[in-house]
């Protein structure tokens, strides 16, 4: 069956990628795509916000499967676009995505479902939440309500850091309609642990966990970026722990969307902290696979990721057994110079042929004209590493990395470091 995987980034390369290995797959395409993802997919080159020329492209080519990336299409609608056109698709409904497209619509369904999370407050008015803010404890939470690329939060350690990056929200919105409301949450200390599960309403398939890197610089410093790396397992947290979070958070959270009449299908993504009370406690949902999570777990996945999507969609995710390597798995995102702000474009990339012990996803690249790959993005690579343990996949990750050259390159030395300690 042919199939139109909707994005352009690391996780969409890691989706085509696991697809094209599934013996029903047909022809893969991918809209718009990237240098890397052309490797596996037939590009398309249609942005993800063009629903209708998505649709009518999925219509002419006979796509039976249509399979959504990215956040801000789920949040504007695209399923939905997807299915009046009686087209199958991957992924929520724009009721159902709201869940990650508004930070206080999800904390007050955590806390009306005695969901385990932050205390918090939310405010639409700046002198209200300027006023509150000042009688808090440092540190402290402060996060726009909408979308914003995964940049939308703050984790303010002196009074004078949380109230510019309120006035920034708020007042110079820096996230646009984004930082219309806010939510103020209370600082939680502990690992955070993400976790990822296919879904069908109250159906909930956990895969294996993972940790996120989210600061730019070693030892968690400098402003957040969408992910500079992440690993999976996790050896250093016990499973029951990580059984609590599917079986106290996860699964209520699902069972919750059905009662809101938001029925959830697709993805459902739990960051999550725990406390050092031993306590998993829901710092956010989204709504979609992660990026970069996306790229450790799926290398993982010994079932069929064609069947598992098919199952979600036809209501049969129950009755689907999947089944996952005991391989650790460690990605180390390479990034322009200057990411998270602003960085150029068009830099030559060499030395990513030369690759051999690791798996290469391409986040932010593309081809110029006498075709050499260059970057084109904050994110350009992500390289993957497999082994028998964290230590092993960790470095065939890095000893990949070094291989890869770009003017400004720069990337963390310490991902999975928290695994070996």
């Amino acid at each position: 069956m042919d199939i139109l995987v909707v994005g352009s980034g690391g996780r969409e390369h890691a989706i085509c990628w696991s697809l094209a290995k599934s013996p029903k797959s047909g022809t893969v395409y991918c809209a718009p795509g990237n240098a890397g993802i052309a490797e596996v997919a037939e590009i398309v080159p249609i942005g993800v916000s063009e629903f209708d020329k998505l649709t009518s492209f999925a219509k002419d080519k006979q796509i039976e499967l249509v399979v959504i990336g990215p956040d801000d299409p789920l949040a504007e609608g695209i399923v939905d676009a997807f299915e009046a056109e009686g087209i199958p698709v991957f992924g929520p409904s724009k009721n159902a995505a709201h869940i990650e497209g508004s930070k206080t619509f999800m904390k007050d369904l955590l806390h009306k479902y005695e969901i385990p999370t932050a205390a918090y407050e939310k405010f639409d008015n700046y002198e209200a939440a300027l006023d509150y803010l000042r009688g808090q404890p440092v540190p402290i939470v402060i996060k726009a309500d909408g979308l914003a690329a995964g940049k939308g939060v703050t984790v303010a350690f002196t009074r004078e850091e949380a109230e510019q990056a309120l006035a920034d929200i708020m007042v110079s919105q820096v996230f646009g309609a984004a930082g219309n409301q806010v939510v103020i949450e209370e600082f939680m200390t502990g690992q955070e642990m993400s976790i990822l599960a296919f879904v069908d309403g109250e159906t909930v398939r956990a895969m294996p966990a993972a940790q996120d890197h989210k600061q730019v610089f070693d030892e968690d410093q400098g402003p957040n970026t969408g992910g500079m790396g992440t690993y999976s397992p996790l050896p250093h947290i016990a499973q029951s722990i990580i059984d609590e979070a599917i079986e106290t958070i996860i699964k209520p959270t699902a069972k919750a969307m059905v009662s809101e009449g938001r029925s959830f299908r697709g993805v459902l993504f739990a960051g999550l902290m725990i406390t050092p009370d031993g306590k998993p406690k829901t710092i956010e949902f989204n709504a979609r696979f992660g990026d970069p999570e996306t790229q450790v777990v799926l290398p993982r996945l010994k079932s069929d990721l064609l069947e598992i999507f098919l199952a979600a969609v036809n209501g049969t995710l129950a009755e689907v057994e999947i089944h996952w390597s005991d391989e650790a798995a460690v990605c180390v995102v390479l990034a322009s110079p200057g990411y998270p702000a602003a960085y150029p474009k068009g830099l030559l990339i060499q030395g990513h042929d030369q690759v051999q012990e690791a798996i290469v996803f391409h986040a932010g690249t593309a081809r110029n004209t006498d075709g050499d790959l260059v970057t084109n993005g904050g994110r350009v690579l992500g390289v993957v590493g497999l082994g028998a343990s964290i230590a092993e996949a960790r470095s065939k990750a890095y000893t990949e990395a070094e291989r890869i050259t770009f003017e400004g390159k720069h990337y963390r030395r310490d991902i999975a470091a928290k695994a070996l300690m």
